[in-house]
């Protein structure tokens, strides 16, 4: 067997696949405390940290980009943009989360459901992108976009292997 055999053996699909959905799963978390944590910090406390994190880029570079960006992005944080951000932000994950826990379950109504669910999340994160030209929402359009892969290789394998059983 030769190693980019090896490499695509099922097994190993399964276990990046496995390892994508636990990767998929803490950021899911994590946006579901940012959309908790979003609705709850005061727009002062925002603005607060953007000045302690930005101040020493600012010092040593008054021009400087991304702290500028951070600072002016703070600033102009209006309370509807930050109900907006907490209530994304937490649907985001706890659909995520949902749709995840089906899937390592090996529930196969699930796969289809997933993968509509991450092929949806790619069609709006690609529209943001329009907007805001952010590279992170080309990674993350990149990730989902393996995941929705991985899914349908192991809705394949799950059942074509009920079938064989069955």
């Amino acid at each position: 067997m030769t190693v980019g055999r090896r490499i695509w053996s099922e097994k190993n699909i399964h276990l990046f696949f496995e390892v994508s959905l636990w990767l998929k799963a803490i950021m899911a978390v994590l946006e579901i405390v940012g959309g908790i944590l979003a609705y709850f910090v005061s727009r002062q406390f925002l603005l607060n940290l953007v000045i302690i994190a930005t101040r020493g880029e600012l010092a040593e570079d008054p021009r400087d980009m991304v702290a500028n960006y951070l600072l002016q992005t703070a600033e102009h944080f209006s309370i509807s943009e930050q109900h907006f951000t907490a209530f994304y932000l937490l649907g985001h994950g706890i659909v995520k989360l949902f749709v995840i826990v089906g899937l390592l379950r090996q529930k196969l109504w699930y796969y289809p459901v997933g993968m509509v669910v991450f092929g949806l999340f790619i069609v709006y994160q690609l529209y943001q992108f329009s907007f805001t030209h952010s590279l992170w929402l080309i990674f993350v359009s990149a990730l989902d976009a393996v995941v929705v892969l991985l899914t349908w290789h192991e809705y394949r394998y799950l059942r074509g292997a009920l079938t064989r059983t069955g």
